[in-house]
């Protein structure tokens, strides 16, 4: 939605190269203002596999920017967990909240079928060092203060948040089941107010 998918040879001006030919890629404009969009990925001829999306803001000039990014996807054990990877960009540190759901999914409209049931998250750093883990997102009095004051903390008293205060670089948000568990999770990544 908003934008068009584009199959050339040529990269777009301003873009990354696909690394195969059989990737899709969609280029567009996105009015600003609260609007969502969604971007799906799904194997052709209902193949299955491990696929990567992602979203580029590919005019950093103008006086908006993405302020959320979500996915939702199965969680497994041992490497086949859900990960989310988003770039702070810039010289200034960006405030975030970084959320892992799992059971309100099974409450939602419509619900989602083998939610995972407690979630747990990992913000990681590019050279892998955990920075901060969450189970339950109440369970630490100083995040859980700062998760509210969000005023979008979890539904779920077993759903994982953390909020960091993190300088320019890569991470990844890892979701994991307590215990092994797996299901449907959602990894969220918000930008909040500056500090």
């Amino acid at each position: 939605k908003g934008g068009s998918a584009h199959k050339r040879k040529e990269p777009l001006k301003g873009t990354r190269r696909a690394a195969g030919p059989a990737e899709a890629a969609c280029v567009g404009s996105v009015p600003a203002n609260n609007v969502a969009e969604a971007a799906v990925g799904r194997g052709v001829n209902n193949a299955t596999g491990v696929a990567l999306v992602e979203a580029y803001d590919l005019d950093r000039t103008v006086d908006s920017k993405i302020a959320n990014i979500a996915t939702r996807g199965p969680v497994q054990t041992g490497d086949n967990v859900l990960i989310g990877g988003f770039i702070v960009l810039g010289s200034s540190p960006q405030k975030v909240i970084v959320r892992a759901i799992g059971p309100s999914l099974a409450n939602a409209v419509p619900p989602v079928q083998g939610a995972l049931a407690n979630p747990t998250l990992d913000l990681v750093n590019p050279d892998g060092s955990i920075l901060a883990s969450n189970d339950d997102w109440r369970d630490d009095p100083d995040q859980e203060a700062q998760i509210i004051a969000t005023t979008i903390p979890p539904t779920n008293n077993l759903e994982s948040a953390i909020v960091a205060t993190l300088p320019p670089n890569a991470y990844t948000a890892i979701v994991r089941g307590v215990n092994g568990t797996t299901g449907i999770a959602l990894v969220e990544v918000y930008a909040l107010a500056s500090p």
